[in-house]
């Protein structure tokens, strides 16, 4: 079964079965938002548009929408003209989606052929949509790098993940080659440019695996309140502002000197996909619950002061003991316990359907963070909390990956053209 693919090229039995199985994932778009109207009326983002150019790449630093589209491809070819030919297919695409356009990248529909464009964002406007790309460590390895001419441009900081006390990854939601992080403000912009970007793809790379996000848990810029995670507590009050160019620099963004060329500019993608077990959270007395986060549920404020953006004062102490206890959340996630370092967080909540049978909610948080390093920032991070974290006897991290997001492109250019330079 083949026909044309909106590149002109043939679309094989595989790729339209792949773009099949991420129409499905949509399905779940109704629930979230209560029908195909909620939340998509236009007026949202018909002037918001977020510009796809720029020195880096959006929907990093860029503030937070509310939806999340998330995708990982694995490629099906070794011949670097193909992976080069996607990359700019989907600049291409990126570029004209984020205006709040259709695919014109895709030319026009053959008389009696496919559209070009599957139109589910018409008249929905821009949304702020942004679109991220990234490369795994996958990409890199063996002969396959060598075949396709990028075996010496590893970024030495792009290295899978090493296990991690108390998690239980499924393989079917870890790694990828290349990964696609579109985030917006109505849930159809950002699952139209997905299912885009996977049918250019179709012939080329194949979709791994994705994931939706709803909620943000986090406030990256300096106007936007903090929301509440699943758990019912305030999420990344603490975390960096993308105006903040001196946190970015030190703490997101790749520096001359860091290594490769290619990478100046841009940074490490961490996901993480964590189920909360909301049956065990909601048997935990609300004392209980405050000081595994170390802050109080309503007001946000650290344990023993009175302002959610009160500093956390880990050295006060109640009767001899001190106030934010030394296994909570905030105490050891903190940049004190680690080193000064810190993240980007970008993550949002998910809720799935429940297993026939299953007897809990399955739903909880898919964490994005960013960073200049992993390996520096969020491993030494991650080791701590899975090994004292009062909050681990809560969670289960289930899905797991990293990613290198080069910088961003010109007009005219294309995300991830200096591995080619």
């Amino acid at each position: 079964m083949e026909g044309k693919g909106i590149r002109g090229h043939r679309i094989t039995r595989r790729g339209a079965l792949a773009g099949a199985a991420l129409v499905g994932i949509g399905a779940g778009i109704d629930r979230l938002v209560g029908g195909a109207g909620g939340g998509s009326e236009g007026s949202e983002g018909g002037a918001a548009s977020v510009p796809f150019h720029g020195a880096r790449q959006a929907g990093i630093a860029t503030p937070q929408p509310e939806y999340l589209e998330f995708a990982t491809f694995d490629l099906d070819s070794d011949a670097p003209e193909q992976l080069r030919g996607l990359l700019q297919e989907w600049t291409g695409a990126a570029a004209s989606l984020a205006k709040g356009g259709s695919n014109e990248q895709g030319g026009t529909a053959e008389p009696g052929g496919a559209p070009v464009d599957p139109g589910e964002a018409v008249g929905l406007g821009p949304a702020q949509l942004t679109i991220t790309f990234g490369f795994g460590p996958s990409l890199f390895e063996g002969r396959r790098a060598e075949r396709l001419g990028i075996g010496q441009r590893r970024p030495s900081a792009l290295r899978p993940l090493p296990p991690f006390q108390g998690e239980s990854l499924e393989p079917g939601r870890c790694g990828g080659d290349l990964c696609v992080q579109a985030c917006a403000a109505d849930p159809q912009v950002a699952f139209h440019a997905v299912h885009v970007l996977t049918r250019i793809a179709a012939g080329a790379a194949t979709l791994r695996w994705s994931q939706q996000g709803f909620g943000r848990t986090s406030s990256t810029g300096r106007e936007q309140p903090t929301l509440r995670n699943l758990m019912g507590f305030k999420d990344g009050t603490n975390n960096i502002r993308g105006e903040d160019e001196q946190a970015m620099g030190e703490h997101v963004w790749v520096q001359p000197g860091d290594g490769p060329a290619w990478m100046e500019g841009g940074t490490y993608l961490v996901a993480r996909r964590i189920k909360m077990l909301l049956d065990v959270w909601d048997a935990t007395s609300l004392e209980g619950q405050e000081r595994a986060i170390g802050r109080e549920k309503v007001s946000g404020a650290p344990l023993g002061q009175a302002d959610e953006f009160d500093p956390v004062e880990l050295d006060a102490r109640e009767g001899g003991q001190p106030m934010i206890p030394p296994d909570s959340h905030i105490r050891l996630a903190g940049p004190e316990r680690n080193g000064g370092h810190r993240l980007l967080r970008r993550g949002f909540s998910y809720a799935e359907p429940a297993l026939a049978g299953a007897g809990q909610i399955d739903a909880g948080l898919f964490f994005i963070s960013f960073q200049r390093d992993p390996a520096r920032q969020f491993v030494p991070m991650q080791r701590r909390l899975a090994a004292s974290d009062a909050l681990s006897r809560h969670i289960l991290h289930t899905g797991s990956a990293v990613f290198a997001c080069p910088p961003g492109t010109r007009p005219g250019g294309f995300v991830g053209e200096g591995l080619f330079a």
